[in-house]
């Protein structure tokens, strides 16, 4: 069966440090589908783009990995942008020209379901969002928080809408600056049980370089692996997408301290090598069992 990814895709224009400009296709939930397609799992992106040559890009991309439309995704006037500048310790601020909706219309009923970034939040597309997840009930749902504060602001409506979608999930991924946009009042830790509270097995939250931590009925921290960052581009949706792969055929609330130590360390090491090269470029399965082959064999 295959996974259903539900979220944004656009062109990230790339200016680098040094004033270059490139463009690469890329937005959360299409980094997370070729991510997941590249890792040898079955994946369908509902998503949104143009009938323009960034939406062919867009597309081409896609189905270069393997990902195939959930519906028709030639929804909008212009393929959405994200202008990414590169400061020089890889981090990327954001600047967006994005409208969010999908098309209606019957879904193959998934394995998986896993909601990104803007999805469940940017109107007109998140009740869309929400429609879409009520025919799939029953599915299992996981959900990469991803804030965006530039177009959804970051009070009470952007809690309101996050808190809405994580009660509807299994599992929740987010970073310690998702959690300070949401919570700025709050720890790391009080935030991410606040949000287990309201339904999900666990919430996982990643620190950057200190690594990634799982929140949920007991609480496992692994460390980040140490590599060259290029860009950091891509990351935060491989990271989640790999989480995924690794709990394919898991119960989540049945899990021990070694599985999930296992899912997290995969999950970072594939986030790993995306960080190491330029734009969301995500890791074939292929790349992180040569990497792992070493350690495994000591």
């Amino acid at each position: 069966m295959h996974a259903l990814v539900i979220g944004e895709s656009l062109i990230d224009i790339v200016l680098a440090p040094d004033g270059t400009e490139t463009e690469h296709p890329g937005g959360s939930a299409a980094n997370a589908a070729v991510a997941l397609a590249r890792l040898g799992r079955e994946t369908q992106l509902l998503t949104a783009y143009a009938a323009d040559d960034r939406g062919r890009a867009l597309a081409a991309h896609l189905a270069s990995a393997g990902v195939t439309p959930a519906a028709d995704p030639e929804v909008l006037e212009r393929t959405a942008t994200a202008t990414a500048r590169i400061n020089p310790d890889g981090s990327a601020s954001y600047e967006f020209d994005i409208e969010w909706q999908v098309a209606g219309g019957e879904l193959a009923r998934p394995k998986r379901v896993h909601v990104s970034s803007l999805a469940p939040v940017l109107d007109p597309g998140a009740e869309q969002v929400h429609h879409a997840l009520d025919r799939l009930e029953g599915v299992p749902v996981s959900y990469d928080i991803n804030c965006r504060p530039g177009i959804t602001g970051a009070g009470a409506d952007l809690r309101w809408r996050v808190e809405r979608m994580v009660a509807r999930c299994d599992l929740v991924k987010c970073s310690d600056e998702d959690l300070a946009v949401l919570y700025p009042h709050l720890g790391v830790g009080e935030a991410a049980r606040h949000l287990r509270g309201s339904g999900p097995v666990a919430v996982v939250v990643t620190r950057g370089g200190e690594g990634a931590t799982w929140f949920g009925e007991q609480v496992v921290d692994v460390p980040a692996e140490r590599v060259e960052v290029v860009d950091t581009i891509g990351a935060g949706d491989t990271f989640g997408a790999a989480l995924l792969d690794a709990l394919w055929d898991a119960d989540l609330t049945a899990l021990d301290r070694d599985d999930i130590e296992h899912a997290l360390g995969h999950a970072v090491a594939a986030a790993a090598v995306t960080v190491s090269r330029p734009g969301a470029d995500p890791p074939y399965a292929h790349e992180l069992t040569r990497e792992l082959a070493p350690e495994q064999g000591q």
